[in-house]
């Protein structure tokens, strides 16, 4: 039987006995995720030892396929006899493309990435892609311990975070050590606002949808600023974000922060949340009050509610900027690269992706041409808002 026969063995669900790949892996998208499959795919993530990562769960996949298409789920059987029950042994979100050219789910705004399965399950990334019809998939926040695929990539990156799983009080004893000048300066910008504009109060878990939409309206305002993409004037990023705004589960749901100056929103936030970890995803802040900071002060008070609500850990996403070195405690492992299978078609998928892959690393390694790069986008976001 060649590739193509056993592909189309695994988009059907049959169970090839002579195919290893066929054998064990089924391709269905979310929505046909079953409720007993979901409770596997978290069971399994929970045994994993990574951090609680809400890019990870069920809920996020499935939020993602109502708004791509093209998201699938492949489910991997073990065949060995070694596993307990008939049930998935593992899980595999991503979206096809065209060419089958594959992309981690969610990629564009997915802060974390890869498969989830069982520890020592017999598996090569070359049998995974070739049940998914895959020439090749690609990742750029690929997290630690995805062994399937480290070796596939082509840069390693820090993704800052922030440890309050000692609690709030110990956080900012790190701080006043290791940014004395910061915390000091931050918390008098916080009572200064206070004072001129009558008090200030924090909401860790906002429900208002005007809230998500002033932080939507503020961050396409920076995007265009900064020259940026406008992340938000894409549909399917507006829609999921909605989405994950109202759902609710214990591995993965949508939390709204919001800085107020009396009843004024000033600064918000959204991201997703586990029991301990919280995914920072879209801060933004209103413009008119830069110089107090607000989005500093949105970040401590953050961290100070989420300490108290059991969370251990603020990921605060891979990127540089001068307010994560400010806030971080260390950094997990992310990786950015592509695991391909050899053929035409992972060869047409290499020179589309790692031309401007391989750009943008030049760029981003070498400080002053990335400053270069920067001062030249924020004058065409200047250009743009004429």
């Amino acid at each position: 039987m060649g590739d193509v026969d056993a592909v189309r063995a695994v988009d059907r669900g049959v169970e090839l006995g002579d195919v290893r790949s066929a054998a064990r892996i089924r391709v269905v998208a979310p929505a046909e995720l079953s409720e007993a499959e979901a409770e596997a795919w978290r069971g399994l993530r929970a045994k994993s030892g990574a951090p609680a990562n809400p890019f990870m769960e069920p809920e996020f996949t499935r939020a993602v396929g109502r708004v791509r298409p093209r998201s699938r789920i492949a489910l991997v059987r073990d065949t060995d006899g070694d596993s307990d029950g008939d049930g998935p042994v593992g899980f595999f979100p991503y979206e096809k493309g065209p060419l089958g050219q594959g992309r981690a789910i969610g990629q564009g705004v997915s802060d974390c990435q890869g498969a989830v399965l069982r520890p020592g399950l017999r598996l090569t990334a070359g049998e995974l892609l070739r049940a998914c019809s895959l020439s090749a998939w690609e990742f750029d926040n690929l997290e630690a311990g995805q062994d399937l695929f480290v070796p596939a990539a082509a840069e390693e990156f820090g993704s800052p975070v922030i440890d309050i799983g000692q609690g709030y009080e110990a956080y900012e004893t790190v701080l006043r050590a290791q940014s004395p000048k910061f915390l000091r300066t931050t918390m008098a910008k916080e009572r200064r606002l206070g004072r001129q504009e009558g008090g200030t109060r924090f909401v860790f878990d906002e429900r208002d949808p005007g809230a998500l939409r002033t932080l939507m309206e503020w961050k396409s305002a920076q995007y265009r600023r900064t020259g940026r993409r406008d992340r938000f004037a894409q549909e399917w990023i507006t829609e999921l974000v909605r989405q994950l705004a109202v759902t609710r589960a214990p591995g993965c749901s949508g939390v709204l922060s919001v800085l107020y100056a009396a009843d004024r929103p000033v600064a918000a936030h959204f991201g997703l949340r586990s029991r301990t970890v919280l995914s920072c995803w879209f801060p933004a802040y209103d413009p008119e009050f830069a110089k107090f900071s607000p989005g500093l002060i949105l970040h401590l008070r953050m961290a100070e509610a989420a300490a108290a609500d059991g969370i251990g850990l603020l990921d605060l996403g891979r990127g540089a900027a001068e307010y994560k070195d400010a806030l971080k405690t260390g950094a997990l492992r992310v990786y950015e690269g592509s695991s391909v299978r050899p053929g035409p078609r992972a060869a047409i998928s290499w020179l589309g992706r790692e031309p401007a892959r391989r750009a943008h690393s030049f760029v981003r390694n070498r400080p002053r041409l990335a400053g270069y790069a920067q001062r030249t986008l924020n004058q065409v976001g200047r250009l743009r808002d004429r």
